[in-house]
């Protein structure tokens, strides 16, 4: 659906009590509902996901109704002080009373549509400087003047009809083709600093730079910096990739498996947590437990920076991540991409599987575009850090690990079907 630019039809946040979305008390006729007339926050309408920056609302007109209809009264409020550590500021308390006042939250962000009615946006994360709302009507509900509150009923059954996923910590995220990657790849040559070039991109998703997206709400991101200790897997047939030791902060490591024979854009993929095994037992333990014929690469330090980027249309959260790989004992040896990869996708309604991939390859128009402005790469590409370690150590065979020869697949071993 692409109603697409946002004109300045009203847009509402809700506030009133808090039980309203755990159900821990029952509505009353007289508890108050506010209406806090906004300017429209939807990137896209109608959109998945809405962020709110209360100090970037100004000044609000607030009404105080009565669930039963009548006015409890109105005022204007700033954005900024509608929830100060948030806790119903002052503004709210005068508006709603001291003893209704610290139950009072957002309840949603209403807006409406122009066939009539209004999409509801559940709030799922609020803090003092912002909060963060997702959509849980398929249709528009409730047509009427706002202040009729016929919207009402509709928006809190959808609330409850979701409320494991609403009212559960980061419970509304999904993951579409569990097991499977999903990646576009850009070798970045020549390499700019990652740091940099990753606080570059950041500052143009927060600009709006990528239509219909932003960083990913609190979650906008991350560093990481380890060592990967990577096997070739060259048998049984069914199980050709390759399998990466990577040592955890606090005891043991990770081990990541990818399935493929030739380097492409969709991978099966699985990680295996918390295994305690010595560094001189990773070969026998891929060959002894999992009968795989292995061939160990030189190990690489990888530094890598993730921003997070979220389609606000869909809720669909996609990585881009720049990142610097460079062997151990050659550090001069030097592999720097930018990868995007879908991730995971925020909502409670759902959405076509295919348009997971056809917003990747939207997103990844964009990021071809902005990678060759800058002359780092022209195209994307699947290449694989596997066939990274299989160049360097053809061109420098004296790289290979002591132990780089296959080992024998062993009839007496478990198997390396998972």
């Amino acid at each position: 659906m692409h109603d697409d630019r946002i004109s300045e039809r009203g847009a509402w946040v809700v506030l009133g009590g808090v039980h309203l979305l755990n159900r821990t008390a029952p509505r009353r006729p007289d508890e108050p509902i506010v209406l806090v007339r906004v300017p429209p926050q939807e990137v896209y309408r109608p959109a998945t996901t809405v962020i709110i920056h209360w100090n970037a609302l100004g000044l609000c007109p607030a009404d105080a109704l009565r669930l039963g209809g009548a006015r409890l009264g109105s005022t204007r409020i700033d954005g900024g002080g509608l929830f100060p550590e948030a806790i119903a500021g002052p503004a709210l308390r005068g508006l709603v009373g001291a003893e209704t006042a610290p139950g009072l939250v957002p309840l949603c962000y209403l807006a409406e549509h122009p066939g009539g009615g209004y999409h509801a946006y559940a709030q799922i994360r609020f803090h003092p400087e912002d909060a963060c709302f997702v959509r849980t009507t398929r249709e528009p509900v409730g047509p009427g003047p706002v202040e009729e509150l016929r919207w009402l009923e509709p928006v809190l059954t959808a609330h409850a009809e979701s409320s494991t996923a609403l009212n559960n910590h980061l419970r509304y995220f999904r993951k579409h083709f569990s097991g499977t990657e999903f990646e576009f790849k850009y070798t970045l040559d020549p390499a700019p600093g990652i740091w940099a070039a990753s606080m570059e991109l950041l500052k143009a998703l927060r600009d709006g730079e990528l239509e219909g997206c932003r960083p990913e709400y609190r979650e906008e991101f991350q560093i990481h910096h380890t060592e990967n200790h990577l096997f070739d897997v060259i048998g049984p047939e069914p199980d050709i990739g390759y399998a990466s030791f990577i040592p955890t902060v606090t005891a043991g490591h990770v081990l990541k498996r990818k399935w493929f024979t030739e380097d492409t854009f969709a991978r099966r993929e699985e990680l295996t947590l918390g295994l305690d095994i010595a560094p001189n037992r990773f070969k026998a333990y891929l060959s002894e437990e999992l009968g795989l014929q292995v061939r160990a690469m030189p190990p690489f330090q990888r530094v890598r920076y993730d921003i997070q980027c979220e389609s606000m249309r869909t809720g669909h959260v996609y990585g881009i991540f720049l990142d610097r790989c460079s062997l151990l004992a050659a550090p001069e040896v030097v592999l720097s991409q930018c990868e995007l990869e879908y991730l995971r996708s925020r909502s409670v309604l759902g959405h076509d599987q295919d348009e997971v991939l056809s917003e990747m390859e939207r997103i990844d128009d964009w990021l071809r575009g902005y990678v060759s402005a800058r002359g780092w790469a022209t195209e994307h590409t699947f290449y694989s850090k596997r066939s990274f370690l299989r160049e360097a150590v053809a061109l420098r065979p004296e790289l290979a690990p002591p132990t780089s020869s296959p080992e024998p697949h062993s009839a007496n071993t478990m198997g390396g079907q998972s």
